[in-house]
């Protein structure tokens, strides 16, 4: 491929034919609430350089409406998830301790809004952030991948999402199931695509 020629990006249609991209199981997934959970999947975390990196947020249905987000954290690695809910303070303290540790690779996609609302919630600089659709156009896609269409070409599959999850509020006190799977899953793909990129830790 030369520097001029571009990959064509797959559309809605061609995605809807693959077959589908095998989720993470919710037995994979952890709810953290709470200080003492947010160490925990720390010390777990800790052994993985990479992890696949999301937020949730209560959307807005107003134009100047600002969000109060993120509301939800997500990270995942090869084999499990961790979904973090952020009203706990040390919950939230845990997470930006999290974030800001610049030996670990946070992967993900579509990431300048959930880092602009992690700097003015949680009052720190995500450090070692991989914007994953950065390094498709380093490929030659010049549109922005996002996960589905990231899982359609590395994989052959049809990654599901759902648009009832996606803007479904975020900042409940009770999650729901397919809240969990909404939000570990886009963390976990997150994280398979990074893993078949090659992203390391910078």
């Amino acid at each position: 491929m030369t520097a001029r020629e571009t990959r064509p990006t797959p559309d809605r249609e061609a995605i809807d034919a693959l077959p589908p991209f095998p989720p993470l199981e919710r037995s994979r997934i952890a709810l953290v609430r709470t200080a003492d959970g947010a160490r925990e999947a720390a010390a777990a975390l800790a052994d993985h350089p990479v992890w696949g990196f999301d937020t949730e947020s209560k959307p807005t249905f107003f134009k100047d409406q600002v969000s109060d987000g993120p509301h939800v954290v997500q990270l995942a690695v090869a084999e499990r998830a961790w979904v973090f809910q952020l009203a706990d303070p040390g919950c939230r303290e845990a997470v930006a301790a999290l974030l800001a540790h610049p030996a670990h690779a946070k992967a993900g996609f579509g990431l300048r809004d959930d880092n602009l609302r992690v700097r003015a919630k949680l009052g720190i600089e995500p450090a070692g952030v991989i914007e994953l659709n950065a390094l498709f156009r380093a490929q030659g896609y010049r549109k922005d991948m996002g996960v589905r269409a990231a899982v359609a070409v590395l994989f052959g599959q049809r990654f599901a999402k759902s648009k009832k999850a996606a803007t479904s509020n975020w900042a409940a006190a009770s999650l729901s199931e397919s809240q969990l799977l909404y939000a570990a899953n886009d963390a976990w793909a997150a994280y398979r695509v990074a893993q078949a990129l090659g992203v390391e830790a910078g």
